[in-house]
C-alpha cells in the first residue's frame, strides 16, 4: 500500500493540472466570439456598412 505521502502528493499534483486546464478550457470559452459579436459593426445584411467617425 502506498504511504500517506505519496497519495498526499499525487492527488496535489493532479488537482493543480485539473486547476490548470480548467482554467485553460475558461479561457478560450470566454476568447472565443460569437458570430453576432464578431460581425456587429459590419450592419444588416444587404445594407451598405455604417460610415466610419
Amino acid at each position: 500500500m502506498a504511504s500517506d505521502t505519496n497519495i498526499v502528493r499525487r492527488k496535489r499534483k493532479r488537482r493543480h493540472k485539473n486547476a490548470g486546464h480548467q482554467r485553460k478550457v475558461e479561457q478560450s470559452r470566454r476568447s472565443t466570439t460569437s458570430y453576432d459579436e464578431l460581425f456587429a459593426g459590419c450592419g444588416d445584411p444587404g445594407e451598405p456598412a455604417p460610415k466610419s467617425e
